[in-house]
């Protein structure tokens, strides 16, 4: 099982945070607004433990549970108490309306990330493409979704993959973190089609394998 720091303590902060307790997890909450973090602790119950924003995450997997705005001064601020660290980023970068990212052509916010992290953290991009109340089902309505994720480390890609298998979800890897910028594309692929043909956020994006 992994030793998780979750920075962020939304909605996505709190339903991976459940999943990964019940998955025997161990879960850090890190926020800057130390009461929601005591608050978001308490809710997960035993197992959930809160650290002061700015210190160094325990964790050897540091989830960026934010937005995009504040993904990367995070991790500038962090430095080198992010060293060794696998970032596990789930950013996506929407323009206002949801019809265009931020990012530059050629980047990805998992890339900017990696520019700024201490050169032996390793990014993972992964998560981006669920939305936290569909991830936040009760164990009743659970499914075991697809998470995509992308990364040039092959250990910091299988020890996600792990910490993602253990939440009851199933890995998939995308190939290197060049990749991310797929990934995002498909994270605006999701609001085009909740807004459009699907019609509502209820849905996830997955892979039929036409093998089996």
């Amino acid at each position: 099982m992994s030793n998780v720091s979750i920075i962020g303590v939304g909605n996505m902060a709190r339903a991976i945070g459940a999943r990964a307790l019940e998955g025997g997890n161990s879960v850090e909450l890190i926020g800057r607004d130390q009461a929601k973090a005591d608050a978001l602790a308490r809710d997960l119950g035993s197992g959930a433990t809160t650290r002061a924003f700015g210190s160094a995450p325990s964790g050897d997997i540091v989830i960026l549970a934010v937005l995009y705005a504040s993904a990367v001064p995070i991790v500038r601020q962090y430095g080198d108490a992010l060293a060794g660290k696998i970032i596990v980023d789930m950013a996506n970068a929407f323009a206002p309306g949801a019809t265009g990212l931020l990012t530059p052509d050629g980047s990805s916010a998992a890339e900017q990330i990696a520019d700024v992290a201490p050169a032996d953290a390793h990014v993972v991009k992964a998560f981006n493409t669920l939305f936290g109340h569909v991830l936040e089902a009760g164990s009743n309505q659970r499914r075991r979704l697809d998470v995509f994720l992308a990364g040039d480390d092959a250990p910091a890609k299988q020890a996600v993959s792990s910490f993602i298998d253990s939440l009851e979800l199933h890995p998939l890897d995308a190939g290197p973190l060049t990749m991310a910028r797929s990934l995002e594309h498909a994270g605006l692929l999701m609001m085009g089609l909740a807004g459009n043909g699907v019609g509502h956020y209820n849905f996830a994006l997955a892979i039929t394998d036409l093998t089996i």
